[in-house]
């Protein structure tokens, strides 16, 4: 893998790497060779029991097949939950949980932390309703190659093929329905998903795509939140996968200075409290000197990039939940706005709740119930509320 700057990659990514080998084959998703080209997206690769499943239900860790972004197969992990008690005669409904920003190296994967089933906002819920529930790692997260962060065409279909995974697992009992939920990242991966499902993924039905504060204008979401501690480790994220999954080099974007700090920052995880300590040296050096432009939307190939990588409005057929605070420093509630006027002149059936004074890292968790409510009614088949024009 190269290094943009043209040095050697820090000690501290070596050592990360050889942790992140152990701790693949520890928890059996290590694989000796990758997914194989006949792998069909969605294949089911490996299923293996985890203890500690919540509220009664029977969790698995899995792995599975997925398309990469050179159309190659290749292997993505991830964790199916499934309800106690007897699936119903049609399939039990199934929602994808899309996760925010956890890293972008392998030991980063959620189906890896200790935190994971708390980390699904409305777990208990979506359970307590008898879904099924698919949480994706993305490739490159629990997986050996490089975390596409922020693609969408890579997020997308790792959300689709773990909803195909999910139903080669018979005691899951999962069905044809659908239904997408996301926080973040995981936003951006959800809204993705509606704009992929029905070429990618024609044989499920799509009943609704759920976002809490999610990325949607990464042009506006990198200048808005340009020197800010959040911002510069969103954009070294990005920058970092991004050198990698194009082949796009960091010179003249980066200054060679701020090199080291990014490769630590890179090396951290996002998960819990601490984390954010282990990230604080990196991220202070970067405020002191980072980017060598003002704008990345306005230096090509991050312009085209960045623009191919924000979702558009999905098909007027998707109903949509979007929910929102407004104290949120990191997705600027201006951007998610300007999405939701996108989504209804589209002619979009939208739900859109805003929280007063909430910031970004718990609007999922403080709208949860609502978004599962709203799902529910959408498995259902009620009318889809609609907030455009209100």
């Amino acid at each position: 893998m190269p290094h943009d700057s043209g040095s050697s990659p820090a000690p501290v990514l070596t050592v990360m790497a050889s942790l992140v080998l152990a701790l693949l084959a520890a928890a059996g998703l290590w694989l000796p060779q990758p997914a194989q080209a006949a792998d069909a997206p969605g294949t089911l690769i490996r299923a293996e029991p985890m203890p500690g499943a919540p509220d009664g239900a029977t969790a698995y860790r899995i792995l599975y097949a997925s398309e990469g972004l050179d159309g190659q197969a290749i292997p993505v992990s991830g964790v199916i939950i499934v309800p106690p008690g007897p699936a119903p005669a049609e399939g039990r409904p199934v929602v994808a949980w899309a996760h925010p920003t956890t890293g972008v190296v392998s030991r980063c994967a959620p189906s890896l932390a200790r935190v994971l089933f708390a980390g699904i906002q409305g777990r208990e819920a979506m359970l307590a309703r008898g879904y099924v529930v698919a949480a994706t790692d993305y490739p490159g997260l629990g997986t050996p190659q490089t975390h596409p962060y922020l693609v969408g065409l890579s997020e997308g279909r790792a959300v689709l093929d773990s909803v195909r995974a999910a139903r080669q697992i018979e005691a899951a009992g999962a069905g044809r329905a659908f239904a997408v939920w996301g926080h973040s990242q995981g936003g951006h991966a959800s809204l993705f998903a509606g704009l992929l499902a029905r070429s990618y993924a024609p044989e499920l039905r799509l009943a609704g795509i759920a976002a809490a504060a999610p990325a949607t204008d990464l042009a506006a979401l990198m200048r808005d939140d340009a020197g800010t501690g959040g911002g510069n480790n969103i954009t070294a994220m990005t920058l970092w996968s991004w050198s990698r999954v194009y082949g796009i080099p960091l010179t003249g974007v980066v200054a060679p200075a701020a090199i080291p700090a990014l490769d630590q920052l890179v090396g951290e995880c996002i998960e819990r409290w601490f984390d954010v300590l282990a990230r604080s040296g990196p991220t202070q050096v970067l405020q002191k000197g980072f980017l060598e432009v003002d704008d990345l939307s306005l230096r090509e190939p991050w312009r085209r990039l960045l623009a191919e990588n924000s979702p558009g409005p999905l098909p007027a057929r998707i109903p949509v939940f979007i929910s929102q605070g407004t104290a949120d420093g990191l997705v600027r509630p201006a951007v998610t706005l300007a999405y939701v006027d996108e989504l209804c002149r589209g002619g979009s059936a939208v739900r859109f709740v805003q929280v007063p004074d909430a910031g970004h890292a718990f609007i999922a968790r403080d709208t949860a119930r609502e978004a599962v409510a709203w799902m529910a009614d959408r498995f259902a088949g009620a009318p889809a509320p609609q907030d455009c024009g209100g």
